[in-house]
């Protein structure tokens, strides 16, 4: 009994003292020009105030997504080129500082998003231009081995400009680690996978894809932190899909528009992420929209109930991120060179500027690592 209090007041003190921490790390991946951007941004970022600092950079080419590994020692990067390729980096909690561990092939070209699995053991990445995703185990000093598994995407879909073949936008696992989800947006098409994260081992699932609308154009997924529900966001008609959920399946509950309700213009839905206590869901637009879709989220079935839209005061949100207390949520607004502070009520989920600023050429990726 007196080991059971002991313990309880150990993990009380844990979750207060993470509860109250303040400052986390901000990495933020680019698209590189000259003079406007050259790799990855590492800064601090005050979770009370939404101030930032500037701690350091690394030279990378077009490292416009990134992924961080469980325990936040490493971080992979996609190097969105043709060929592409995928960078290793190791991360000094001490410095802010991150190191090139090493660089692997793609297997594709226009790598745009990664994924680490929940054992840190594999990367997955989706290589856009090439319609396929590809694996790659990690080694224990978080080096990337060569490519386990390529899952190559096949097909195309009604719009002859944008889905001539298939384009894998995400690589997303179920909360288990059990299945892969890819969304294509070429193919209009969710594909389902199996996955073994003892072996490396990837297979189609007994149900191997769902269809999306024709002309939809699937981009990212996102899973609810409680319920049995899946969230895509649909890049040409700008339209969210609300999947119910189980053990690899979906089911189509709900299709609901992402843009304002008078906007006229060409659909560019984005990103898609949840608040962390579950509530809300947000959505960026791009095109002439440049605004965020804040949704209410039902507590019992997760479906979407439209709140309103927040202009991201820049062009083309092409990623946004919630911290991780959930106080404010950061516009990377690609076109305009700068990432725009949001605070969020956390009561209605309304969305206001903080006036905080971050001046970046092409900032199109925002990631969270713990400074404890």
């Amino acid at each position: 009994m007196k080991n059971l209090t002991l313990f309880s007041l150990m993990m009380f003190s844990l979750v207060r003292v993470n509860a109250q921490q303040k400052e986390y790390f901000m990495l933020v991946g680019t698209y590189t020009r000259p003079g406007m951007s050259e790799g990855i941004y590492v800064y601090k970022f005050d979770t009370e105030t939404g101030k930032s600092e500037a701690i350091s950079t690394v030279p990378a080419s077009n490292p416009s997504y990134l992924a961080v590994s469980p325990d936040e020692k490493f971080v992979y990067a996609v190097n969105e080129d043709k060929p592409g390729n995928i960078t290793a980096f190791s991360f000094d909690k001490q410095s802010g500082q991150l190191s090139v561990i090493n660089q692997q092939p793609s297997g594709g070209d226009h790598p745009c998003y990664i994924t680490v699995d929940k054992t840190g053991k594999w990367v997955i990445a989706g290589n856009y231009s090439s319609g396929s995703a590809t694996l790659f185990p990690v080694e224990k000093n978080g080096a990337l081995g060569d490519i386990a598994a390529t899952l190559q995407d096949v097909g195309y879909s009604v719009n002859s400009d944008r889905q001539e073949g298939p384009h894998v936008h995400s690589t997303v696992l179920s909360p288990d680690n059990n299945f892969l989800f890819t969304p294509d947006l070429g193919t209009d098409k969710v594909m389902i996978y199996s996955f073994d994260d003892r072996k490396g081992a990837l297979k189609p699932a007994k149900i191997p894809y769902v269809e999306t609308e024709a002309g939809s154009g699937p981009r990212h997924f996102i899973f609810h932190p409680r319920l049995h529900v899946a969230y895509l966001i649909e890049e040409l008609t700008g339209s969210i899909s609300v999947y119910g959920y189980s053990k690899g399946v979906l089911n189509l509950l709900q299709n609901i528009s992402s843009q304002p309700l008078d906007y006229l213009g060409t659909a560019s839905g984005a990103d898609i992420h949840i608040s962390p206590d579950g509530n809300f869901l947000y959505a960026s637009n791009r095109a002439q929209s440049n605004t965020i879709g804040i949704f209410a989220i039902h507590p019992e079935n997760g479906t979407l109930t439209l709140f309103d839209h927040q202009s991201t005061m820049g062009e083309t949100p092409r990623n946004f991120s919630i911290d991780p207390s959930g106080n404010f949520l950061l516009v990377a607004n690609q076109d305009s060179n700068e990432i725009v502070v949001f605070t969020i009520d956390k009561a209605s989920g309304a969305l206001s500027d903080s006036g905080e600023r971050i001046n970046l050429g092409k900032p199109v990726c925002i990631k969270w690592i713990s400074t404890q």
